[in-house]
C-alpha cells in the first residue's frame, strides 16, 4: 500500500474520517497545527498499529559495508523494521486504513529527504479509506525484514550510531531497556 503520483497517504485505525483537521502534534507543545501524511517511500513506516513503537533502518548511498552487514545482515535486503514481542499480536490483527489525500495542499518536511508531508488547512480524502491488509505480508512483499525483539533499545543504539538511515516512531511507548548500559536514547 503506497501512494500514487499526486497524492500522499494518511494511515489510521479509524475508517470513518471524512475530513482531516489540522492539529498540534502531541509531542510538540508549541508546534503548528497540521495534517500529517507520507509519500510512497515512507509508507512502510506506517504499516503498524498506531501506537506500536518501531525502530527502522535502511541503506543509504553513504552506508558502509561494515554497518550494512552488521545491522541489516549480509544479503538481507536494504531495510529492517524492529518491534517488541508484545506488539506482534496487534500487528497480526489490527485493521489499518489508508486515506489518499491530494498532495498539492501538502508541503514536505525533513531534509535532505522528506520524512513526512504536512498541510495547514483541512483536507478531505480523495475517496473512501482502503483497508491496508496483512501488515506482515506487506513487509514481506516489500522485501523489508521485520525483527521482533524483547528490547528495542540495543538495536536503536546500534542503528543511531551507524551510517544507516533510520527512523524511530512512538519510541516513547517502548518498554524500558532491560540493559541499563544501552538505555541511552
Amino acid at each position: 500500500m503506497r501512494s500514487e503520483p499526486g497524492e500522499v497517504l494518511h494511515f489510521s485505525e479509524d475508517p470513518t474520517i471524512s475530513r482531516f483537521e489540522p492539529r498540534v502534534p502531541e509531542d510538540v507543545a508549541d508546534g503548528e497545527a497540521v495534517v500529517w501524511a507520507v509519500d510512497a517511500p515512507r509508507c512502510p513506516d506506517y504499516w503498524f498499529p498506531r501506537d506500536c513503537p518501531r525502530a527502522m533502518a535502511w541503506s543509504l548511498p553513504t552506508t558502509t559495508r561494515a554497518d550494512r552487514d552488521r545491522i541489516l545482515g549480509p544479503g538481507c535486503g536494504d531495510r529492517v523494521h524492529a518491534i517488541e514481542y508484545r506488539w506482534l499480536e496487534a500487528l497480526r490483527t489490527v485493521d489499518v486504513y489508508a486515506y489518499r489525500l491530494p498532495a498539492i495542499v501538502f508541503r514536505p518536511i525533513g531534509t535532505p529527504v522528506p520524512y513526512a508531508h504536512v498541510a495547514t488547512v483541512p483536507v478531505e480524502p480523495i475517496g473512501q479509506p482502503e483497508l491496508v491488509g496483512d501488515l506482515l505480508s506487506l513487509h514481506e512483499r516489500a522485501g523489508i525484514q521485520l525483527r521482533v525483539l524483547a528490547d528495542l533499545w540495543p538495536f536503536w543504539s546500534e542503528v543511531t550510531g551507524s551510517s544507516l538511515g533510520y527512523s524511530g516512531i512512538r519510541l516513547h511507548n517502548a518498554m524500558p531497556s532491560a540493559n541499563a548500559c544501552t538505555d541511552s536514547h
